[in-house]
C-alpha cells in the first residue's frame, strides 16, 4: 500500500509491517504517516493486529536522527507529535495489537513495542531506550509507559544510561511478555492473533479501553468506569451468545 509499510489480512488478522530493511525500519515523517494510514485501514476490519519490522535485523532501529540533527525547537515539536500521534492511535487500536519484535527496538522503535498490547520478541531482539547519547530523551511515550510496564527503577536505568538489553533480560525485565525462538515469532504472533481475534469483538474493545484507563485515572474513577463499561455489554450479541453457549455447554460463536 505504500513505500515503507505494508498491510496484509489473513482473514480478521492484520499484519502491519515497516518496510524499510535497508534503513532498519527507521520511523521517519513520511513511515509514521502511511503507518497511521495503515492502522486507519485496519480499523473496524482487524480483530487482532500484529506489527513488525521487515528483515531479518530490525523490528525499528528508531526515528530519524538525521533529520532531527537538523530541527529546531518548533520542528522537534511538529516531529514529537507526530510520534505521539501514531503511537496513541497504537494504544488506542480497537483491537488487539502484537509487537512481533524481530530484531532492534531502539529509541522509537521500542516506543512503538511499549504502546502494544503485548511483546513477543524473537531471541535475537535488542531492545533499549537509547536517545540519552544523543542528547535527548524520549519523545514518543517512552518515559511514560516504561515506568508502568517495567516499574521505576528499571525504567531509569534505559532511559537515564540508554543501555541497550538483549531479549533475555527484557523477558526478565518484563519489558516483554514473552521470547521465543527466532523462527518460531511469525508463527507465535500469528497464533496469538488468531486466539485473540475468536474472542467477541465488542468485548474485547471494552476490556482493553479499561484496562489502559487504570493508567489514566485513579482507582474510583477506574471503577466505575468499569461498572459503566461492564453492564453497557449486556444485551449485546456477545453477551448474549457468550453466556447462552455457557449455559448450553458448548464452544460460543461470536460474530
Amino acid at each position: 500500500m505504500s513505500e515503507t509499510v505494508d498491510l496484509t489480512f489473513d482473514g480478521d488478522v492484520a499484519t502491519l509491517t515497516i518496510d524499510r530493511p535497508d534503513r532498519m525500519n527507521a520511523l521517519n515523517g513520511a513511515t509514521l504517516d502511511d503507518f497511521a494510514d495503515a492502522l486507519d485501514e485496519a480499523r473496524g476490519e482487524a480483530r487482532a493486529l500484529i506489527v513488525t519490522g521487515a528483515g531479518e535485523q530490525a523490528f525499528a532501529a528508531g526515528a530519524d536522527i538525521a533529520r532531527m540533527s537538523e530541527m529546531g525547537v518548533e520542528a522537534a515539536e511538529a516531529y514529537c507529535r507526530q510520534g505521539h500521534a501514531v503511537m496513541n492511535a497504537v494504544e488506542s487500536f480497537p483491537a488487539p495489537v502484537i509487537a512481533a519484535i524481530n530484531g532492534y527496538a531502539f529509541g522509537g522503535g521500542c516506543e512503538l513495542a511499549l504502546a502494544c498490547d503485548f511483546r513477543v520478541a524473537s531471541e535475537r531482539a535488542v531492545i533499549g531506550q537509547t536517545e540519552i547519547d544523543l542528547g535527548i530523551v524520549p519523545g514518543w511515550g517512552g518515559t511514560q509507559r516504561l515506568v508502568r510496564l517495567v516499574g521505576d527503577e528499571t525504567a531509569r536505568r534505559l532511559v537515564m544510561f540508554g543501555e541497550r538489553i538483549d531479549a533475555t533480560d527484557a523477558y526478565e525485565e518484563g519489558l516483554v511478555g514473552e521470547l521465543v525462538a527466532h523462527d518460531a515469532l511469525d508463527d507465535r504472533a500469528a497464533e496469538m492473533a488468531a486466539d485473540l481475534a475468536e474472542k467477541p469483538q465488542f468485548a474485547m474493545a471494552a476490556a482493553k479501553e479499561s484496562l489502559n484507563q487504570a493508567h489514566e485515572m485513579g482507582q474510583r474513577e477506574g471503577l466505575d468506569f468499569e461498572r459503566r463499561t461492564w453492564a453497557s455489554l449486556f444485551g449485546t450479541d456477545d453477551q448474549t451468545e457468550g453466556m447462552n453457549a455457557f449455559l448450553e455447554d458448548r464452544e460460543p460463536a461470536f460474530e
